[in-house]
């Protein structure tokens, strides 16, 4: 049985370990499951197996390169029939990375959020970001952006190393 007339349930299954693989195209090592990026993966009455993206920011440059990928990953585990959609409502939120995202988030060296976006976040009387090299916590904000729209820079007083911090939203 090819894995087009799979069972719906198996195929289902097999898109999902197929895209548990595919790396986020901006932070090598973090997998858009793990990042709460793939909202679903659900089957339509007709077979077509509809896969739901959820990009972190509204307009991410990286979303067409992920929406590729998934197709890609699909493809290659001989799954056919497929249509990926953008989900925005509800919008992503960092309460979606799985326990093990936050851990790939900071063996690459980005602080993992600790919590969904408050109103002390919005208004920066959040309490301070431990470096993840020395792991003080004599740490400033250098920018409210870093190498991409969802991470901010930030450096350690003590050790002087920039990191990044994936931003609560």
């Amino acid at each position: 049985m090819s894995a087009a007339t799979a069972p719906v349930d198996q195929r289902v299954e097999r898109a999902w370990n197929a895209l548990a693989a595919v790396e986020d195209p901006e932070i090598p090592g973090l997998h858009l499951v793990d990042l709460g990026i793939i909202r679903f993966i659900h089957a339509q009455l007709d077979g077509t197996l509809l896969v739901g993206l959820s990009p972190t920011y509204t307009g991410c440059p990286a979303t067409d390169v992920i929406r590729s990928s998934v197709a890609d990953a699909l493809a290659s585990a001989g799954i056919a029939d497929v249509m990926i959609t953008e989900v925005l409502s509800p919008a992503w939120t960092s309460d979606w990375i799985t326990a093990e995202g936050r851990r790939q988030l900071a063996s690459v060296g980005i602080v993992p959020p600790a919590r969904a976006t408050t109103l002390r976040d919005l208004m920066h009387e959040s309490r301070p970001i431990a470096c993840p090299r020395c792991m003080s916590l004599d740490t400033e904000t250098v920018s409210e952006f870093g190498s991409t729209p969802c991470k901010a820079l930030h450096r350690c007083r003590a050790c002087l190393e920039p990191f990044e911090y994936f931003k609560c939203i």
